[in-house]
């Protein structure tokens, strides 16, 4: 069974161990009573068995002293009885008949013998006792056998167990209540953090501050951590639709325009060069959507840690042939090169694809009129994975290398919508990488480092 409650959890934890450990200690105090009580009534038995060897041969076997017949009847709180044979199997005093013994042998018996047996239905505890005395002129070796009802003997360890089971349920519930009191004493900090966040609003997240006890601060602090990451991926959704709302309002409104200078154009001549402006105008509309969402993306994977292993190798191949197949000169401009040997990092294969085509893109799209060649080279150091773009385009200033990188960021009027290298940027930079403009007397270069894995 499952307990949803802390509080149940705490207090089963701590009592059913003691629990255990109290019925132990409960069996072993039974035990030990049961024994000490055997050696107290034995030793009784015995006593009264020296007592009444010694009136014998005081009185010849006639009477017991009133001393010794008061330990008889009181010996460990139940009467004792006796039987006493002489040396030739004469019946000298006591109880006529006395309990029936498995093997017994008098002749052979050299020190006390204690015996568990039956009398007359009743279990009894026996006592065989050798004695040389004289009786009336009869010298010898007299038999005394005493016993006494089991009942006196399990009455006392009763008595005496169950005032030590009185005690023991006594201290276990004493413990229980304490434990309950504590536990709950305890967990008032914790009830007291629940009601402070349940206070709280879905706009308020800010890092809770209030003071808690040790145990509870890794809890504080996972959630703190959780409130900013929330917090920073809600401003992010904020930022993204203001800068999606700004971005495309100029697009919408001309695709917007173009339709309806589609709808009246004066003729079939117009309105086709119309339409063809229009689908244009809607293409880069899509476009633009479309970095805008990857931009997005790349800045939603900072807060999360879902990356796999990616063959690095493999993935600049098929960013290359992708690149290709969307820029129908490209398989002029573009060299590859690729070590012979594997090259895996920890990345989302499909934000870092989106971020090396970005690059490609923009070496082709920024380059100039002149570009002729772009390389792409990939090799492999000690702790990181290094990706090179060279172009021999016009290049980026030094003093422009920040604003290239950097949100709708713009080197002159060319296409794009100045996405590009933020999203290369962004994906590199959460991977614990680095995206670097190096200055070049010809062309433009972008260096990639990524951490390898593994």
């Amino acid at each position: 069974m499952k307990l949803h409650s802390l509080r149940a959890r705490l207090i089963v934890i701590i009592l059913v161990p003691l629990l255990i450990i109290s019925l132990l200690a409960g069996a072993w105090q039974f035990r030990a009573t049961t024994l000490r009580a055997q050696n107290i009534f034995d030793r009784g038995l015995l006593s009264a068995a020296l007592a009444i060897s010694r009136d014998v041969a005081i009185s010849d076997g006639d009477a017991l002293s009133p001393a010794t017949r008061r330990l008889i009847n009181d010996t460990s709180g139940g009467v004792l009885f006796y039987h006493v044979y002489a040396p030739d199997g004469v019946f000298v005093t006591g109880y006529s008949t006395p309990p029936v013994l498995p093997n017994s042998n008098l002749s052979e018996i050299a020190e006390p013998v204690f015996h568990d047996a039956t009398y007359q239905g009743e279990s009894v505890r026996v006592l065989q006792f050798q004695d040389v005395t004289t009786v009336s002129g009869v010298s010898g070796t007299f038999n005394i056998t005493v016993w006494q009802s089991a009942k006196v003997r399990s009455s006392f360890v009763r008595e005496v167990a169950t005032r030590s089971f009185a005690v023991i349920a006594l201290l276990v519930l004493s413990v229980a209540l304490v434990v309950w009191y504590g536990v709950s004493r305890g967990l008032r900090p914790l009830l007291d953090l629940e009601n402070a966040i349940a206070r709280r609003s879905s706009t308020d997240l800010e890092p809770i501050k209030r003071p808690v006890p040790l145990e509870a601060r890794g809890l504080v602090r996972t959630l703190n951590t959780l409130f900013d990451q929330v917090s920073r991926r809600i401003s992010s959704k904020d930022e993204f639709i203001s800068n999606a709302a700004h971005q495309l309002r100029n697009p919408v409104a001309g695709v917007l325009a173009l339709a309806e200078a589609v709808q009246n154009a004066p003729n079939e001549v117009a309105s086709r060069r119309r339409s063809a402006e229009l689908i244009k105008a809607a293409r880069e509309a899509s476009a633009l959507t479309n970095q805008l969402l990857s931009f997005e993306r790349a800045r939603a994977s900072e807060l999360t840690t879902e990356n796999a292993s990616v063959e690095l190798r493999a993935l600049v191949e098929d960013v290359a042939q992708t690149f290709c197949s969307q820029h129908h000169n490209a398989r002029d401009v573009l060299t590859v090169g690729v070590p012979s040997t594997d090259i895996f990092v920890r990345a989302d294969p499909v934000m870092l694809r989106e971020a090396v085509l970005n690059i490609l893109s923009n070496a082709i799209l920024h380059g100039g009129p002149d570009l002729k060649n772009i390389w792409m080279q990939l090799s492999a150091e000690e702790m990181h994975a290094k990706l090179i773009v060279k172009d021999d385009g016009v290049g980026i200033p030094a003093d422009k290398r920040t604003e290239a990188i950097s949100r709708f960021g713009q080197i002159g009027n060319g296409p794009g919508s100045g996405l590009g290298l933020a999203i290369a940027s962004k994906v590199i930079s959460n991977l614990g990488g680095s995206l670097e403009v190096v200055p070049s007397t010809s062309g433009g270069l972008i260096e990639l480092l990524i951490p390898r894995d593994k």
